[in-house]
C-alpha cells in the first residue's frame, strides 16, 4: 500500500482542523487594552461568543482552498463542548484519496488530537483489513503545533475563534450584509503573530508541514457575519496561501463525535510524518 498525493489530503486535513482558530488566551489578554474605543463592536462580539460557547456544537458546510485553485468542500458536525472534535464528509477525488477510498466521498473525524479517515481495507501494510486510517496531529503540525491544538479548551474550534475575535486588535464593523438568506452584520479582525498566542506554533516552525503548505503565515484575517440571534452565520479565515469559509446551518443538538473501534483502525502517523519530513 502506497500513500500517493499526500500533500493534497494532508493539507486539507490540516485546514479542516485550524479553520476558524485564531489567537490563544495569552494573545487575547494582551490585545484587550486596545479595544476600549470599540465598545459597540466588542459588546456584539461578546454576546456572539457567549452564545456560541453555550451551544457547544454546530452542523456546518466548509470550503477549504489551499491555493491550488481547486477548493474542497466538506459538511458535517463540529463540536467544542467537551474538547474539540469534528465529523465531516469530503470529496474523495478533490483530496486525491482515490487509492484509499473508492466511494465518491470520504468521512473524516478528529477526536482527542487524532484524525481518522474511513478508507477501504487494503491487502497489505498497516491498513490490511482495516476500515479506518488514523494519523496523530503531530505528523501534520509538529509536536508544538499539535500540543497547542490539544486539550479541553478546543483552541481550533469556532468558539475559540469567537473568543479571539472578541479581543483582537484592528476589529472593524463592515456593515450589514445578507448571507444564506439571513440579515447579518459583518466584522473583520486582522491578527499578527503577536496576537496568535500558542497558535503561533501551529503556523510556524521548520518541523511543521502545515506552515509550508500555507506559505508561512504571518497574518491571519478573520471575517465573521453575525445574525440577529447573536450567532455566527459565516466565518472566513485567510492565512497565507490558504483560506477557509465555514457556514453554520444549525447550532446544538448534534450527534457526539467518537473515535472508531481500535480493532478497525490502522495507524499511519509515522509514515505520514516521514513523508512530510522528506
Amino acid at each position: 500500500m502506497k500513500l500517493r498525493h499526500t500533500a493534497a489530503w494532508v493539507g486539507v486535513t490540516a485546514i479542516a482542523l485550524v479553520t476558524t482558530s485564531a489567537c490563544g488566551a495569552d494573545g487575547a489578554r494582551k490585545a484587550a487594552d486596545a479595544v476600549d474605543s470599540a465598545d459597540t463592536i466588542m459588546a456584539a462580539l461578546a454576546r456572539a461568543t457567549d452564545r456560541t460557547e453555550e451551544l457547544g456544537s454546530a452542523q456546518v458546510d466548509l470550503t477549504a482552498d489551499m491555493g491550488t485553485g481547486t477548493p474542497v468542500s466538506m459538511d458535517g458536525t463540529y463540536s467544542w463542548g467537551d474538547g474539540y472534535a469534528f465529523d465531516v464528509e469530503m470529496d474523495t477525488a478533490a483530496v486525491q484519496m482515490q487509492t484509499l477510498q473508492d466511494a465518491p466521498t470520504t468521512r473524516m473525524l478528529f477526536v482527542d488530537g487524532v484524525y481518522y479517515y474511513d478508507v477501504d481495507p487494503q491487502p497489505s501494510g498497516p491498513l490490511a483489513g482495516k476500515e479506518w486510517m488514523s494519523i496523530d496531529a503531530s505528523a501534520i503540525f509538529g509536536e508544538k503545533g499539535a500540543d497547542a491544538l490539544s486539550g479541553s479548551a478546543g483552541t481550533g474550534s469556532p468558539a475559540a475563534s469567537m473568543r479571539s475575535l472578541k479581543y483582537a486588535k484592528n476589529v472593524s464593523d463592515l456593515g450589514e450584509e445578507t448571507v444564506n438568506g439571513k440579515p447579518t452584520t459583518h466584522y473583520r479582525a486582522e491578527l499578527g503573530k503577536e496576537e496568535l498566542g500558542r497558535l503561533a506554533d501551529v503556523y510556524s516552525g521548520e518541523e511543521n508541514p502545515f506552515n509550508s503548505a500555507t506559505g508561512a503565515v504571518t497574518t491571519v484575517v478573520l471575517d465573521i457575519w453575525v445574525g440577529g440571534d447573536d450567532l455566527p452565520v459565516r466565518l472566513k479565515q485567510d492565512m497565507g496561501s490558504a483560506d477557509v469559509t465555514m457556514d453554520f446551518k444549525k447550532f446544538g443538538a448534534t450527534a457526539s463525535v467518537t473515535p472508531p473501534p481500535a480493532a478497525q483502525t490502522g495507524d499511519l502517523t509515522e509514515q505520514v510524518a516521514g513523508m512530510q519530513q522528506g
